[in-house]
């Protein structure tokens, strides 16, 4: 007989407001100005900074890449990675709702367990990975 429950892990509250606080550290550091999300493990905001002077349009695409990464425990530019020579789901899945594939959008683990994710935008998406990352070692 299956299981009528099951219990997932999520990011507190407290450990996604250090992920952000880090990845604020080190776009401060670099000068750009960005967008920082944290969702938990069923893609839902927990923490969110909009620095002075990001980009409006970037806060739409920091939680979309938090979302995507959560989603299916990969990171964003490894969706392109996935994809990129696949033509009929290169073509069809880009159109999906929230999916972002370029970089910025990583998940957040515990072992191996997925409790969330981390989304970054407001620069090139190189420097978008830079910032997340940095919010990703703030876990440890």
């Amino acid at each position: 007989m299956s299981a009528k429950t099951i219990t997932k892990s999520s990011i507190s509250a407290s450990a996604a407001a250090d992920v952000v606080r880090a990845a604020e550290a080190k776009a401060a550091e670099i000068g750009v100005p960005m967008v920082i999300a944290v969702v938990d493990e069923s893609g839902v905001l927990k923490a969110f900074s909009r620095m002075d002077g990001a980009a409006l349009l970037s806060v739409d695409i920091a939680q979309d890449k938090a979302y995507t990464a959560v989603s299916f425990g990969i990171s964003t530019d490894g969706w392109f990675d996935f994809i990129k020579n696949d033509p009929p789901l290169l073509h069809g899945i880009i159109k999906t709702p929230r999916l972002i594939v370029f970089g910025g959008g990583y998940p957040l683990k515990v072992g191996d367990a997925v409790i969330g994710g981390v989304g970054v935008s407001g620069g090139h998406y190189e420097q978008d990975m830079v910032v997340a990352q940095a919010g990703l070692a703030a876990l440890g």
